[in-house]
């Protein structure tokens, strides 16, 4: 069904139901397909409903996602209704590399679906750290960064595969270029900590 044969089997009383769902969290054509079709043939009236409220509505047809997202307001005069999540480093990195993975797999494969699992995002993980008395530490965290991930909704659990996780596509439209110009700034930040930290311990052990 297109999206122009959807807008004519659905009507404006089923708008607060898909609006509601949005305000929940993302939707996806794959696990909400009778919202999606709903989605896809109120898109008009979705984007003119939340503009209102100071929100955007995100849509990918091809990927199969939407969600709602809070417009740039710089004088900070409209109120946040889609909250920000605050994230540790770590988790951002995983996210960056995430990222970066899911880039080289769209690049060099014709398979629609990322399947990692947790020994792979380790390996990533550890290869990408420098050498650091902290690496160890950081990788015993990867259990709880790669559930908060699951929890942000960028990692899918498979059934019936213990450790093996889809990267969700949506990935795509929160890490974007801004995004991960921003995390290098700090990457290279962290970078220059460890390096200091490292140097003083040598120092220390010398002494």
């Amino acid at each position: 069904m297109t999206t122009t044969d959807a807008a004519e089997t659905h009507t404006p009383e089923e708008l607060p139901g898909v609006v509601t769902k949005l305000f929940k969290g993302v939707v996806y054509a794959e696990t909400d397909e009778k919202i999606w079709q709903s989605l896809l043939g109120l898109s008009s009236h979705v984007r003119d409903y939340v503009a209102v409220l100071g929100l955007d509505l995100i849509l990918d047809e091809s990927e199969g996602y939407a969600f709602l997202k809070s417009r740039e307001d710089p004088d900070g005069t409209l109120p946040r209704l889609i909250p920000r999540r605050p994230l540790t480093f770590n988790v951002s990195l995983l996210l960056a590399l995430l990222r970066g993975r899911m880039l080289e797999f769209d690049t060099n494969s014709s398979e629609l679906r990322l399947i990692m699992t947790e020994q792979d995002i380790a390996d990533m993980v550890a290869v990408f750290l420098p050498e650091s008395s902290n690496e160890a530490r950081i990788l015993d965290q990867l259990g709880t960064n790669i559930k908060k991930v699951v929890e942000l909704g960028f990692l899918r659990k498979l059934r019936g595969q213990a450790g093996t996780y889809e990267v969700a596509r949506i990935l795509k439209a929160y890490v974007d270029a801004q995004w991960l110009e921003e995390f290098d700034a700090r990457l290279a930040d962290y970078r220059a900590s460890l390096s200091g930290a490292v140097t003083g311990s040598k120092e220390e052990d010398r002494a």
